[in-house]
């Protein structure tokens, strides 16, 4: 009988209490390793990037979209990836014939506007003049 309870109380530490002492200290380590400008996520779902910690106070400021949040450091859930921010680069030449395309396109769905506008008052000022005959 001592044996099987050895083997249950061995049992629930490998399965369950050694795991979730893994879980724990991965996710201090975690915390500990969180550094202004990193961007993280809330277990709200709140994703934005932190503008300073205070470990003694245990809480984390947030930018998120230039809104200054402050939350307990255990309401982050993780450090979320960085956005791939591409770098910029100068304009091509397809890419400025493009922008020049659209530009004509536009100024010609413009007078094509200003032509049917004036079409249609001459068409209504003759259709007045008729009806006055």
């Amino acid at each position: 009988m001592i044996v099987l309870l050895v083997a249950f109380f061995a049992f629930m530490y490998f399965f369950m209490i050694r795991p979730q002492k893994k879980q724990q200290q991965k996710r201090q380590e975690m915390l500990n390793g969180l550094k202004k400008g990193d961007p993280i996520v809330t277990i709200g779902g709140l994703h934005g990037v932190i503008d300073s910690i205070d470990q003694q106070a245990g809480t984390v400021v947030i930018d998120s979209d230039g809104i200054y949040l402050t939350f307990n450091l255990n309401a982050v859930r993780g450090v979320a990836s960085r956005p791939a921010t591409p770098a910029p680069a100068a304009k091509s030449e397809e890419a400025a014939n493009t922008d020049e395309q659209r530009a004509a396109k536009a100024a010609d769905d413009t007078a094509s506007e200003a032509d049917s506008q004036a079409a249609a008052s001459d068409d209504s000022t003759s259709e007045a003049d008729n009806k006055q005959n």
